[in-house]
């Protein structure tokens, strides 16, 4: 393993909040400790996100990193792809507040579905069959297949008023909860440090009052002073 790939490895887990696999690709450039982190430094890093998004499976990702690891048209896609994920962001940051799809986004997405097109199959679930996408990759561009489908399947079927930049953060979402009320990223992150924060707000008001939450004063009282009350 070279020194770039074993830098890539040590980098956090990628977060799948999203719902939707276009966002989630969206969210592999996080905020971590304060700071907007690269996910996929690297083309080894884009096959181990793929992997995980469960496009590839180990033997799939395998031969395409013997065969392109390293090489210079690997290092071009996954650039290509950084580029691309930043264009998108642009594109769905305006799309939530309610802009229509510039021309040039659609024109990209009908040229890289031309390119790479997704399959149809059928196969069997249970007692019954189920339709589905996938594609075979031969060469890296072949990983903008499931990419650029998901991105039309997200501006062409999805509520555009359930899918949301988390207030907090840099993370995207499809709030998928029957009321439609979903708010942050995930809870365990944004959602419970507002909570945190929001709790020692309450407690330093109180605090600076003189009297804790429950009712119970900040610092000892004397009886007399409780009695001349």
């Amino acid at each position: 393993m070279s020194s770039t790939e074993r830098k890539s490895a040590d980098r956090s887990k990628p977060l799948f909040l999203g719902n939707q696999l276009a966002l989630d690709f969206l969210n592999t450039r996080p905020l971590m400790a304060g700071q907007l982190t690269e996910l996929l430094p690297d083309f080894a890093a884009l096959l181990r996100w793929f992997q995980e998004a469960d496009l590839l499976n180990s033997r799939e990702a395998a031969a395409l990193g013997r065969k392109w690891a390293g090489s210079p048209r690997a290092r071009q896609v996954t650039e290509a792809m950084r580029q691309w994920r930043e264009r998108l962001r642009k594109q769905i940051l305006a799309w939530e507040r309610g802009d229509s799809l510039r021309r040039s986004i659609l024109d990209e997405l009908n040229t890289l579905m031309a390119a790479h097109p997704m399959r149809t199959r059928i196969r069997t679930k249970g007692k019954g069959y189920l339709k589905e996408l996938w594609f075979e990759p031969c060469v890296p561009e072949d990983l903008l297949a499931p990419l650029a489908q998901s991105a039309a399947s997200l501006f062409a079927d999805l509520d555009r008023k359930r899918v949301r930049k988390c207030p907090t953060c840099v993370l995207h979402f499809y709030d998928t909860s029957k009321k439609g009320t979903r708010r942050w990223c995930s809870m365990h992150l944004c959602g419970n440090r507002l909570k945190v924060a929001a709790y020692a707000a309450r407690r330093r008001k109180f605090t600076h009052r003189g009297w804790l939450p429950g009712g119970l004063p900040s610092r000892p009282t004397s009886t007399n002073a409780i009695r001349s009350e």
